[in-house]
């Protein structure tokens, strides 16, 4: 599996939405609107808020991106979390490689070396068909089950800033047990 060499970075940041993605326990089955907003550190590390809407309640989870090898020009970045959100004791980090982007930076597919993981991101909520079905392609040559793809609902916008009721917390939780409904 091949990533990107030479991912500008800068330019990556900013807010991506998800546009479908294999479904994962960390993420609630019926959640819409979900999104990732990465903000670019004076480390060189990357901020990651990740949110997503489930019965009108945000639940989100931030966490930080780096280069899984500082010296490779290879877009191959590692992501840590901590769980439980509220009280971060204990580290989650996973594979984040960007796999395809277009270059106007407004797409993406981004996966991970297991294949267990996908996603498919866009500037805006929703994506035309065709360059859908491109990054569906993209992935099929990868490796990944591309039957496993669930696409995600942004019926409405979610607010732009942080404004919205909040989940608790819990969603995370409910993820780790596999208990969240969908």
């Amino acid at each position: 599996m091949k990533a990107v060499s030479n991912l500008d970075v800068e330019r990556y940041m900013g807010r991506w939405y998800e546009i479908a993605c294999f479904p994962s326990r960390f993420q609630p089955k019926n959640g819409t609107n979900t999104r990732a907003t990465y903000t670019l550190a004076a480390d060189g590390t990357v901020k990651v808020l990740n949110e997503t809407w489930t019965d009108g309640r945000r639940g989100h989870i931030e966490g930080t991106a780096y280069r899984a090898n500082p010296a490779s020009d290879e877009a191959k970045l590692k992501v840590k979390f901590y769980v439980p959100p509220f009280l971060p004791v204990f580290p989650v980090v996973g594979d984040y490689w960007v796999l395809h982007i277009d270059s106007s930076y407004q797409y993406a597919l981004v996966g991970q070396p297991s294949l267990s993981y996908l996603w498919i991101l866009c500037r805006q909520p929703h994506m035309d068909d065709a360059v859908y079905n491109e990054l569906v392609e993209r992935a099929k040559e990868e490796g990944y089950d591309v039957s496993k793809l669930r696409r995600t609902a942004h019926p409405d916008p979610p607010p732009a800033s942080e404004e919205s009721p909040r989940d608790g917390g819990m969603w995370w939780l409910k993820s780790l047990f596999g208990s969240l409904n969908g």
